[in-house]
């Protein structure tokens, strides 16, 4: 295998790749479609296989294909960060980034946020994967991990976008047929929802309040992996959950639930893990950024002494 080829090769094969059309390609390239076309038979030789399907108005990507645009993704990726990384983090933002935070987290925040990244910086493309996991930053070529609860991998890098809390919730019609709690191991006694999430250990609650931490374990009819069915049932009058303050704010607003033993709550800060530092990456470096100035101490996250009705909630 002759593997002569230039990597504006690649990009002219991604471009292609994208736009499905040699002639589109060549329009935004300002050349002709006979150069793209003469460039993607460069490549094709290079590589031995063939990389597009041809028909007279649109060209497909053949199996062959799809192997080495992902592979190219990657190399733009490498190369990306190797600039970076000689330039000290100081260039411009751009290439591919990846995120992965937790499903309502991003829906409700995340996304948002990153849709006006998207505006600040043209030249970045963003991908955001929502997971249940906890997932392999290195491995899955990851570049930001948004999640609830503290980075503890050793290799990982740590930055905290905004303090949080979970509270203790029910439903006033739950309250009013089963009382409310006055101690937490009372909770053992009580109907709880409980909430299987990937940085907490199931049916354990360890709760800090005016006389410190204390643990319960607790359980209950109804359980999921999914925080907005939890607090559905929540609403429904099933039991008490506990969730971040940021995911009950719109129902403790409307009164479809109501604080239960408020004086104890959970920390859950938001933090982002990575594998590069930020002076390394100009990526990382600004979506980090602008993610804690669109989600530190505003709307939700700054809710926790309104909550509570103490001063000293969660301070």
């Amino acid at each position: 295998m002759n593997l002569k080829f230039q990597l504006d090769d690649l990009r002219v094969f991604c471009l292609a790749a994208r736009k499905a059309s040699f002639a589109a390609t060549a329009t935004e390239l300002g050349t002709s479609p006979a150069y793209v076309s003469k460039r993607i038979a460069i490549l094709e030789k290079a590589l031995g296989v063939t990389l597009f399907h041809r028909a007279a108005r649109r060209v497909t990507v053949t199996e062959d294909g799809e192997r080495v645009y992902a592979s190219a993704q990657q190399i733009f990726q490498d190369v990306d960060h190797m600039g970076e990384t000689v330039a000290g983090g100081k260039l411009d933002p751009r290439g591919l980034l990846r995120v992965t935070t937790s499903a309502r987290l991003g829906r409700m925040h995340i996304g948002p946020a990153l849709s006006l990244l998207a505006r600040r910086y043209p030249a970045l493309d963003i991908t955001l994967d929502a997971v249940d996991r906890r997932v392999d930053l290195v491995g899955e070529n990851i570049d930001l991990d948004v999640r609830v609860g503290e980075v503890d991998e050793p290799h990982l890098v740590a930055h905290k976008i905004a303090t949080s809390v979970r509270l203790l919730c029910a439903a006033p019609t739950y309250v009013a047929r089963r009382g409310a709690p006055e101690k937490v191991a009372e909770l053992s006694q009580h109907d709880c929802l409980v909430l299987r999430d990937r940085n907490q250990a199931f049916g354990v609650w360890r709760l800090t309040g005016p006389t410190g931490t204390e643990k319960v374990k607790v359980t209950g009819r109804l359980s999921s992996n999914n925080s907005e069915i939890v607090r559905g049932w929540g609403n429904d009058g099933h039991g008490i959950l506990l969730q971040a303050q940021w995911d009950l704010h719109d129902d403790i607003s409307a009164g479809r639930l109501v604080p239960v033993l408020p004086q104890w709550w959970q920390p859950a800060d938001i933090w982002a893990a990575s594998s590069v530092r930020l002076s390394h990456s100009a990526k990382v470096r600004v979506c980090v950024q602008f993610l804690q100035e669109q989600l530190n101490g505003k709307g939700p996250f700054a809710l926790k002494r309104e909550l509570s009705g103490t001063a000293g909630f969660g301070a």
